[in-house]
């Protein structure tokens, strides 16, 4: 027996704060998972806060981030002190009750593997907690544990191969003494998998890849040797995919992980060689054994996935009263528009329905599992435009189901995509022989909403229409109050039973990540951070609000009833380009195209054809600094701003980066000229 079993076994304590160093164990008042528990609910059951008293709620206290962009993480809270991370996985621990910055743990990637830093833009969706330690995982792949009350580094594995295209924007999630993370890349074709490390040590103890690998690789796994007959050819020989790179849960009550898999790669199932066959166990949810990782069941929402409709969204496990029986479920709203409730037992589909508008599919059969795809969407005859567009119907924002009303809130968004299939699309870019444009046909095209469903009766119960697209996630609480923030700056809480708006407050900055709440000596506050960014550069034709790049602090903001505190008003949002040029600088038309086609691997941070949404960098045709063609290539091929996470492109030579820059003075001088 390990010594803290041993010594909670003879003094019966449910937690211990000395005795082999363990730590007390979270209580009622804490939030020590990423969405709240390990079933994922993202619901509070402090009721502090409800709907008499909201009137009465206010700031209690705010803490700024300087050098922080991308905000995409929730808090959690342990014992009165709040963990998050900041954009490149920088742990914080505050004081919960007095906003008072404990201390603060750099993992440092621009030193470590700057190299890393040309993979994706930086973010990152928040830590772990257990036995006294708090756990992150870094973008190079670094998964490291930290201690709770000091911040000094306990252990620091690498997950990932420190050159490859896998990377890690995911919170990790603990369980029975082990720590468990993903990663990304599936859109690089890497194949993805799940690990499992020993929480003391950081040692591996097992691990399951989503995807299979060569013929060598896979014998004596039955798991692996079945999903191989669903590929083609050398399928390993040119990628798979599947990375989970968000969501994974853990079922307490069944010792299950429950894996949801990232897209499979390239998009066009042709030019990857795989005109046929499922690609298993890519874009859908595996479940394994929690102590070993063997296989259990696997459900595939998206056979022969062709639009990068992964399904690594958050996944909820409860019990639902079914048909006058309870049935334990997983509930699931993956890119695709359907939400899907699943029997956790065994995996099968109990119900599925559109929750936007979708029209890759008529419907999901019951009795087969599988999607009825409309016709011809494989880009078999050409071109193809279909709802949900890749950003998805519902991506990584949190989800919250409420115990006490039984519904399910969802921060959704429609939106539609059109493939141009071996040309390039007007508005679009072009990637792996397909150009990708966003399509726009009704008023809800381009914007987000928050839905209530009811996950027994499939069917909405209520609906919040929002402007914008790109918005936060969702915290749900026993005060029967529904908690959002939105791309405009608006933190906002709803009536949980009608919708209906009960309290606002307008946080001086888009909103992207989930709030959560806690309580210390007796008083519950709710959390949230405040950092606009991610994806709305890469998606700026849909995303952009109007933020300016570092005009807005970063911040934490944490409310209580009676706060009385303030934040200082910034700078409101404008869709104006305050576009800088010299009028001397001659563009090369030539050099300028062939620019903006390297400017792809820009977009990320500085958006679609150089028209960025203010974070997480900024709009190069506002940049005095782009102006000038030696600071330029200093910065991109110099790295000057490394430790500020612009990356330096090593494999980029010096005439792609003029090209580049011809390309952002072209676009700078189009825009000053109302272009």
């Amino acid at each position: 027996m390990a010594i803290g079993k041993f010594c909670m076994a003879m003094l019966g304590l449910a937690a211990l704060a000395g005795c082999g160093g363990m730590a007390a164990k979270p209580g009622p008042g804490d939030w020590a998972a990423h969405n709240g528990d390990s079933a994922e609910t993202a619901f509070s059951p402090l009721e502090e806060i409800n709907t008499g008293t909201i009137g009465r709620l206010g700031l209690a206290f705010s803490l700024d981030l300087p050098g922080e962009t991308t905000l995409e993480a929730t808090p959690i809270a342990v014992g009165g002190t709040l963990y998050f991370t900041g954009t490149h996985a920088e742990v914080y621990a505050v004081d919960g009750k007095t906003g008072q910055q404990l201390w603060k743990y750099d993992p440092q990637t621009w030193k470590v593997n700057p190299y890393m830093l040309t993979q994706n833009f930086a973010a990152n969706r928040g830590a772990a907690y257990a036995d006294g330690r708090v756990y992150a995982a870094s973008l190079d792949g670094r998964l490291f544990a930290l201690d709770a009350k000091t911040g000094k580094l306990a252990w620091s594995v690498q997950t990932v191969p420190p050159k490859s295209h896998q990377f890690i924007t995911g919170a990790p999630r603990t369980f029975g003494g082990k720590v468990i993370i993903g990663q990304a890349g599936a859109d690089f074709g890497e194949r993805g998998f799940v690990a499992a490390y020993d929480q003391a040590n950081g040692k591996e103890v097992w691990r399951f890849y989503v995807t299979p690998g060569s013929p060598e690789q896979n014998k004596g796994d039955p798991a692996q040797e079945a999903a191989a007959k669903t590929w083609n050819g050398e399928f390993w020989k040119t990628g798979t995919g599947g990375g989970p790179w968000d969501s994974i849960t853990f079922d307490e009550e069944l010792n299950r992980i429950y894996i949801g898999t990232g897209n499979v790669s390239p998009v066009d199932p042709v030019t990857r060689g795989n005109e046929q066959g499922d690609n298993l166990y890519a874009a859908g949810i595996v479940a394994v054994d929690a102590e070993s990782g063997q296989y259990a069941w696997h459900y595939q929402e998206n056979p022969r996935d062709s639009w990068d409709y992964d399904s690594t969204q958050q996944m909820t496990a409860t019990t639902l009263t079914i048909d006058g029986k309870p049935r334990k479920v997983l509930m699931h709203a993956p890119k695709n528009g359907f939400l899907y409730v699943l029997d956790r037992n065994d995996g099968k589909i109990i119900s599925a329905e559109k929750i936007v508008k979708s029209t890759w599919a008529d419907h999901i059969d019951l009795t087969t599992g599988r999607p009825v795809e409309e016709k011809d969407i494989r880009f078999e005859k050409g071109d193809v435009t279909i709802w949900p567009n890749p950003a998805g119907a519902h991506s990584w924002q949190s989800q919250s189901f409420s115990a006490k009303t039984g519904l399910l809130y969802m921060p959704v968004t429609q939106n539609g995509v059109h493939f141009g299939k071996g040309h390039s699309v007007e508005g679009g870019f072009d990637v792996g022989g397909l150009s990708i444009a966003t399509e726009k046909r009704d008023e809800r095209d381009g914007k987000g909403a928050l839905l209530a469903w009811n996950p027994v009766t499939q069917k909405q119960a209520w609906r919040v229409q929002h402007q914008t697209m790109l918005n936060g996630g969702v915290l749900s609480t026993a005060g029967n109050l529904v908690f959002q923030g939105t791309g405009d700056g608006m933190f906002t809480a709803y009536d949980a039973a009608s919708g209906n708006k009960v309290w606002s407050f307008d946080a001086g900055l888009g909103i992207i990540a989930a709030p959560m709440s806690y309580a210390v000596d007796g008083r519950q506050y709710v959390a949230l951070l405040v950092g606009w960014g991610g994806s709305a550069s890469v998606g700026s034709d849909v995303m952009n609000v109007g933020w300016k790049y570092g005009a807005n602090p970063r911040r934490l903001l944490v409310f209580a009833l009676d706060g009385k505190a303030t934040i200082p008003a910034g700078p409101k949002p404008t869709l104006a380009v305050g576009a800088v040029d010299d009028p001397a600088i001659r563009i090369d038309p030539v050099a300028a195209e062939t620019g903006h086609q390297l400017f792809l691997a820009c977009a990320l941070c500085h958006g679609r054809h150089a028209r960025s949404a203010g974070s997480p960098g900024p709009d190069l045709r506002e940049s005095a600094l782009a102006l000038d063609q030696e600071a330029f290539l200093a910065v991109v091929k110099g790295g000057t701003l490394l430790e500020k996470g612009m990356p330096r492109y090593d494999d980029m030579t010096r005439e792609q980066a003029l090209q580049i820059w011809m390309y952002v003075r072209s676009a700078a001088r189009e825009a000053k000229r109302g272009g």
